[in-house]
C-alpha cells in the first residue's frame, strides 16, 4: 500500500469543498434574517432550501454530460465562480423571486462543483479514495460548522448577515488566485453518451440507495434532533440547541478516525462497523429520558452517521472508478433527494404521530442499509487494475 500523499491539488479540492460546504450551511441560519426583511412565512423561507435541493438533483443528473462537452477544468471553476455569484444575488434580493433563483443556483452550480472535487479527488488518489474524501468531508464538516458562527458574528454588524456570504466570496477569491492554473486530474476513464447510468453496476446502485438513506439520516438528525431534546427529553429549547454540538462533535472525531483507518481497512468493512455504530447509538438516544443518556446516544450516532456518506461515497466510486463523473454526479442527485424529502417526511410523521415515533424511521433506514452493505460485495477496484 503506497503512502498517502497531500499534494497541491488535494488541498486546492479540499479547500473548495470547505467553500461548498459553508454556503449550504449558511442558509439555514440566515435564514430568520431573511424571512424578516422580506416578510416571508416559514413556508416560503424552507423553500429556499427546497430549491438548493432541487439544484442538487438536477447538477447531478447534469454534470458527467456537461464535463464531456466542456471539460472537468470549466466545470470545476464554472461551478465555484458560479456559487459565488449565486451568493452575491442571495445577498441583493429584495424580492422572494430573486433569493429563491439564488438559492436554486447556488444549488445548481454549486453541485458541479462537488461533484468535479468527488470525482477528480478519486481519480487522482485512486485506490486511497476513501482518505482523501473522508478527510474532505472532514474539512467541510468545519466549514458547514463556522457558518452559523459567522453569520451570529455579522448580524452583530452595520453590514449584517450578508456580511458572512462576502466572507466565502472573498475566501475562494483568495482560493482561486493562488491556484488558478492548478492542475485538474483527468478522467481515469471513459463516458458512454448515450447513457452513463447503463454502464454503472448492480453494486453501485446498491451503494447509490444505501447513501440516500444515509443523507436521510443526517439530515433528520440535524433537522430534528434540537425539537427531540426539547419535546421528548424535556431540555429548554435554547439547552437543546447547545447539546446538538455533541453530534458534530461525535461526527468530526468519526470522519478523522476513518480517515486514518481507510489507509488499511476497505470503505465496505468500516461503513458496515459504522453503521452497526449508529445501530447502537440509536437507542441510547431515542430510548432515552434523561438529557445525559441522550447525549451520550446522539454522540454516538454522530460518530457514525457522520462518517456513512463519505465511506459510501468512497465505495460507489470504488465501484464506477472508470466513470467517476457519471458516479458522482448520481451520488451528489441522491443527496440532493434526501435532503429535498427526508426533514419534511419526519416532519410530516411527527405531526401525524409524533416526533418519537417519527424517529423510528431512521432504525429502519439504518437496518436496511446495513442488510444491503452486507449483501454487496463488489470487487475493489484495485483488484481490476
Amino acid at each position: 500500500m503506497r503512502a498517502f500523499h497531500r499534494d497541491r491539488f488535494t488541498w486546492f479540492a479540499y479547500l473548495l469543498l470547505g467553500y461548498f460546504a459553508y454556503l449550504q450551511a449558511s442558509l439555514g441560519p440566515l435564514m430568520p434574517f431573511l424571512r424578516s426583511e422580506l416578510q416571508l412565512s416559514y413556508a416560503e423561507g424552507g423553500l429556499h432550501l427546497s430549491a438548493f435541493a432541487v439544484g442538487m438533483i438536477v447538477a447531478g443528473l447534469s454534470a458527467a454530460p456537461l464535463v464531456q462537452r466542456m471539460g472537468r477544468r470549466t466545470v470545476l471553476w464554472g461551478g465555484a465562480i458560479g456559487m459565488g455569484l449565486g451568493a452575491l444575488l442571495l445577498m441583493s434580493g429584495l424580492h422572494a423571486g430573486i433569493t429563491l433563483s439564488a438559492a436554486l443556483a447556488m444549488g445548481y452550480l454549486g453541485t458541479l462543483l462537488l461533484v468535479m472535487i468527488q470525482a477528480t479527488l478519486s481519480d487522482h488518489h485512486g485506490v486511497l479514495r476513501a482518505t482523501a474524501l473522508t478527510e474532505s468531508n472532514m474539512l467541510a464538516m468545519l466549514c458547514a460548522g463556522l457558518s452559523p458562527l459567522m453569520v451570529g458574528l455579522w448580524a452583530r454588524t452595520a453590514l449584517g448577515w450578508r456580511g458572512a456570504l462576502l466572507t466565502a466570496v472573498l475566501a475562494f477569491g483568495w482560493i482561486a488566485f493562488f491556484n488558478r492554473s492548478a492542475f485538474i486530474p483527468p478522467q481515469s476513464g471513459s463516458f458512454d453518451r448515450r447513457g452513463p447510468s447503463k454502464r454503472l453496476p448492480a453494486s453501485f446502485w446498491a451503494v447509490w440507495f444505501v447513501l440516500i438513506m444515509s443523507v436521510a439520516m443526517e439530515w433528520s438528525m440535524v433537522a430534528w434532533s434540537a425539537d427531540f431534546l426539547h419535546t421528548v427529553i424535556g431540555l429548554p429549547a435554547t439547552d437543546a440547541a447547545m447539546l446538538v454540538s455533541v453530534f458534530f462533535i461525535g461526527a468530526l472525531l468519526g470522519r478523522f478516525l476513518n480517515s486514518r483507518w481507510a489507509l488499511r481497512t476497505s470503505p465496505r468493512a468500516l461503513l458496515l462497523a459504522m453503521l452497526l455504530v449508529v445501530a447502537v447509538g440509536f437507542p441510547i438516544f431515542w430510548l432515552a429520558r434523561t438529557p445525559p443518556i441522550a447525549a451520550i446516544g446522539l454522540g454516538v450516532i454522530g460518530f457514525g452517521v457522520g462518517s456513512l456518506f463519505p465511506l459510501g461515497l468512497s465505495m460507489a466510486l470504488d465501484i464506477a472508478a472508470d466513470h467517476a463523473d457519471a458516479a458522482s454526479g448520481w451520488v451528489s442527485a441522491a443527496a440532493g433527494l434526501a435532503i429535498l424529502l427526508a426533514p419534511f417526511t419526519l416532519g410530516a410523521l411527527a405531526d401525524r404521530y409524533e416526533l418519537s415515533a417519527a424517529f423510528a424511521v431512521l432504525l429502519l433506514f439504518n437496518a436496511a442499509a446495513l442488510v444491503i452493505i452486507a449483501a454487496t460485495r463488489p470487487r475493489r477496484f484495485s483488484e481490476r487494475l
